[in-house]
């Protein structure tokens, strides 16, 4: 489950959490996004196959690796 918003309209989902796969809640948390929030996804892998998805709908995105097990992809609206 992604967090509430801060301050600076970010929502944080750190799927290495979830148990399974998950696509269904990442597609969820960028539906609920309002207009001019980011969605921060932090996994544990570069989620190559999801850059082609967010474009295709509509997203923009910008990867960091954060550490040898952690990349964080800020999501927002295009």
């Amino acid at each position: 489950m992604p967090t509430g918003p801060t301050a600076d309209g970010t929502r944080e989902l750190d799927v290495r959490t979830i148990d399974g796969e998950p696509f269904g809640e990442i597609m969820t948390a960028l539906d609920e996004l309002d207009g001019g929030e980011t969605l921060v996804l932090v996994n544990s892998f570069e989620p190559e196959p999801l850059y082609a998805v967010l474009a295709r709908q509509g997203y923009a995105h910008e990867t960091e690796r954060a550490g040898d097990d952690e990349w964080r992809v800020s999501i927002t609206k295009a």
